[in-house]
């Protein structure tokens, strides 16, 4: 496993992020702990959890996956300097989180102590904003004239960037966290915060995580291109499209407790017939060169250019294992010719 320093930060993490979304709804809390034992034996240093956690969200299982990560450093004190600790604060939505209410610097601070309190540690290496205030072009939101950006009141996401850099500057100072990040944004939201935080010295935002996969290139060229030249770590959550590319749903196939089984927030927005027919062609790609749709999706993720931590999950162990073995793999030339060729057939499959 190789190493990377997360962004501007002075954190090194290690270029696959074990996440954990399913835990405390698809997975007990046993299942977790094996996972967590499995990833630090493979050498992953770093894990991502959320307030929200476990998904779809619901208020029974809120902070579910943060209490299962907690008891695991309960368990094991002396590893928690070995592990790097992300988690992230859910914006508007939720009414059982906050009431729904946007994040704000007051939201921040109340979320991160209820977080400490859950994973049972001192300070959270990297804390994000889930997503933003503002709508946002993510979860299938992505369509020309989707979102009407005109409306957006821009002073007043200026203001509040601003509360939260303070906030979050406030929570850094205190020793609660160590470095923030973004999740779920965009070019011009990552562009605001470092402009905001250059002109009053408040903290950077060192890293963004965004849906990216085969069947979801969105931030390829000009997010990733924001990231890079700003020193901003990329880290791809959904690197298999909610499990679409291990094939599991193919020929109309919908597994029984599979995600796509199951009611999800913003809808099953990757079930598409086109998605399907990149799935079909990208199944082909994998055929012809003797290597499991999987494999093949995660490896292209791991390789892409300007990625700097890759962050999985698995609802089972056999499937996380199978997931860092992807790492491994290095994908010729020819097979990478092949997925482009999908990739002009279908730029755009959901």
């Amino acid at each position: 496993m190789k190493y990377t320093k997360l962004g501007s930060s002075d954190l090194q993490v290690s270029e696959v992020c074990l996440g954990s979304m399913t835990w405390g709804s698809q997975n007990t809390e046993q299942q977790a702990f094996e996972q967590i034992d499995y990833a630090l034996g493979e050498g992953i240093n770093f894990i991502d959890t959320a307030e929200l956690y476990a998904v779809p969200p619901k208020p029974d299982t809120c902070g579910l996956t943060e209490k299962y990560i907690g008891n695991w450093i309960s368990k094991n004190p002396a590893k928690r300097k070995d592990i790097v600790l992300a988690s992230k604060i859910a914006g508007a939505g939720l009414p059982w989180i906050r009431n729904g209410e946007d994040i704000s610097g007051n939201s921040i601070k109340e979320a991160l102590d209820r977080s400490l309190k859950n994973l049972q540690t001192d300070y959270i290496d990297l804390y994000q904003l889930h997503w933003p205030n503002r709508p946002n072009p993510h979860f299938g939101k992505h369509w020309p004239q989707t979102l009407d950006i005109q409306k957006i009141d821009v002073a007043k996401e200026r203001e509040e960037h601003l509360q939260i850099l303070t906030a979050l500057d406030d929570c850094i100072k205190a020793g609660k966290i160590r470095h923030c990040g973004l999740s779920d944004d965009t070019p011009w939201g990552i562009n605001e915060y470092l402009r905001l935080a250059e002109i009053h010295n408040l903290p950077k935002m060192v890293s963004i995580q965004n849906e990216f996969n085969l069947l979801h290139l969105i931030d390829s060229p000009h997010l990733i291109e924001t990231c890079v030249l700003n020193d901003v770590a990329y880290m791809p959550w959904s690197p298999l499209a909610g499990g679409a590319l291990s094939g599991k749903y193919r020929n109309g196939a919908k597994p029984e407790g599979c995600r796509w089984t199951i009611e999800q927030r913003n809808g099953i927005f990757r079930d598409t017939s086109q998605s399907h027919s990149a799935i079909e062609a990208y199944y082909d790609v994998a055929k012809r060169h003797n290597l499991s749709l999987t494999q093949m999706a995660l490896a292209w993720v791991y390789q892409f250019r300007g990625v700097s931590s890759t962050i999985i999950g698995a609802t089972s162990l056999e499937q996380l294992k199978e997931d860092i073995e992807a790492y491994k793999l290095v994908l010729s030339k020819q097979v990478l010719n092949d997925i482009d060729q999908v990739i002009q057939r279908y730029p755009v499959p959901f």
